[in-house]
C-alpha cells in the first residue's frame, strides 16, 4: 500500500476558503475509484510553520498512484482548484505495510 500526503498553503486561508477546499478535496471520495481511503484536515493552529490543508490518500500500489495522478476528476476538478488557490505545497509518497493477522 502507498500513502500519498500533500500539505497546502493557501493564498487565502480564511475559514470559508479552507472549507471550500476541504469540500473539493473530499469530493474525490466515491468519484476517484483507485482511492482506498481519503482524509482531509484543516489546520487550526495557524503557526508560522503551519500549512492550511492536508490531504492523505491510501492507494494499492504505484500503478494506482499513477492512475490517480491522471484520473479525469482529480485533474479536471481537484487539481484545477488547488492550482488556483494554493500558494505552495509539499508532498510525500511512501510504502506502508499491511498488518498481518
Amino acid at each position: 500500500m502507498i500513502k500519498h500526503i500533500v500539505c497546502f498553503k493557501l493564498k487565502d486561508n480564511s475559514l470559508e476558503n479552507c472549507q471550500k477546499t476541504y469540500d473539493i478535496l473530499m469530493s474525490m471520495k466515491g468519484k476517484v475509484e483507485m482511492l482506498k481511503d481519503i482524509q482531509v484536515g484543516i489546520d487550526f493552529l495557524h503557526s508560522e510553520r503551519s500549512y492550511d490543508i492536508i490531504l492523505e490518500t491510501l492507494l494499492a500500489d504505484e500503478n494506482a498512484l499513477d492512475a490517480y495522478q491522471n484520473d479525469p476528476y482529480h485533474c479536471d476538478v481537484v487539481k484545477k482548484h488547488m492550482h488556483a488557490v494554493r500558494e505552495s505545497s509539499i508532498a510525500i509518497d511512501y510504502y506502508i505495510e499491511e498488518k498481518q493477522s
